[in-house]
């Protein structure tokens, strides 16, 4: 019988890494000089996340995909994903500027033969003071406009930057410009996809002396080039009751924050659910199953899942993400 999942997080060195993600979030890894993702749940080929509790342990996410199917992710999503699971979450640690870059859509990555498209949200855990992202434009633009700024090396003006602090959201659709910046820690949620298009990295160099490849062609076609008024989510946070902050086709995110014993009825819910812990620890319990949460780690809920009991110690904040 399934039961609530963790699993062992698989980490990225990155030129733009640190060492927050070990030092905020606690998580045990051998260091790395630049450890810039801890992929928590994965089923990108080549980097999937190992069970780490359980009869399932050391089994990777895809492989009990393949043999438990709907019981794992529900009816209608493994009719609509099959044997890939459709979410990615990372934790990021940003020391310096993320090139500025932006994902395709699922028709775009079709047309492509590239898998999926890649829609995201950031929920930020710590933030240095004045840090700030990069997240669409800062005016009406088209492709004209936009190649003309990129010719004369102006694209930051163009850009919207975004002072950030401790629990503020984003959304980030595929087609959007984006790029963090320094001093942020943060959770991502997206579609299962590793499809990025870089537009510029600050003309930085690694310890060779060489640039990282830019995809000034390809990020052209993928490129949303509207202008929106807010770009950060909006949300009131109620103690003991989630807060949408994200409700799209591919993922519905909730912020949990419990500060008392409470029980989640999934019974309705024809898929997974994952909690991505973002802030104190707690208990879960499903039937006789029984798994501590804390932050910086993930649990995934099968679709099996009729009721989950939450006991936090002594509160807990948590990003509850499934498929709507």
């Amino acid at each position: 019988m399934l039961y609530p999942l963790k699993f062992k997080p698989v980490f990225k060195d990155k030129i733009w890494g640190g060492q927050k993600i070990r030092t905020s979030l606690g998580l045990d890894f051998s260091p790395l000089p630049n450890c810039g993702e801890a992929w928590a749940l994965s089923g990108v080929s080549g980097c999937q996340t190992l069970i780490s509790n359980g009869f399932l342990e050391g089994n990777e996410l895809n492989e009990i995909l393949e043999i438990y199917m709907d019981e794992l992710v529900g009816e209608k999503v493994y009719a609509r994903y099959s044997n890939e699971f459709p979410i990615l979450v990372k934790f990021i640690d940003a020391n310096d500027w993320l090139s500025i870059q932006v994902h395709p859509d699922d028709a775009l990555a079709a047309r492509r033969k590239i898998g999926n498209g890649k829609t995201e949200m950031w929920y930020i855990l710590d933030a240095d003071p004045d840090a700030e992202l990069i997240t669409g434009f800062n005016r009406k633009m088209n492709a004209a406009t936009y190649l003309e700024f990129l010719k004369q090396n102006r694209l930051k003006e163009s850009l919207n930057f975004e002072k950030v602090e401790k629990g503020d959201a984003f959304f980030i659709p595929a087609g959007r410009v984006h790029a963090l910046g320094p001093g942020i820690v943060l959770a991502e949620i997206q579609q299962t996809s590793d499809t990025t298009y870089r537009i510029y990295d600050w003309d930085r160099v690694d310890n060779e002396g060489k640039s990282r490849k830019l995809h000034t062609d390809l990020a052209l076609e993928a490129i949303d080039f509207s202008h929106v008024d807010s770009y950060r989510i909006k949300y009131r946070n109620v103690p003991n009751k989630p807060a949408t902050l994200v409700d799209c086709p591919f993922f519905t995110t909730n912020l949990l924050e419990a500060g008392q014993s409470t029980i989640k009825d999934y019974s309705a819910l024809d898929s997974f659910v994952i909690y991505v812990c973002v802030e104190g620890k707690a208990e879960l319990s499903s039937g006789t199953a029984r798994v501590s949460l804390t932050a910086g780690e993930v649990v995934l809920l099968p679709a099996t899942t009729e009721a989950v009991s939450l006991k936090p110690d002594p509160d807990i904040k948590i990003l509850e993400v499934y498929i709507p």
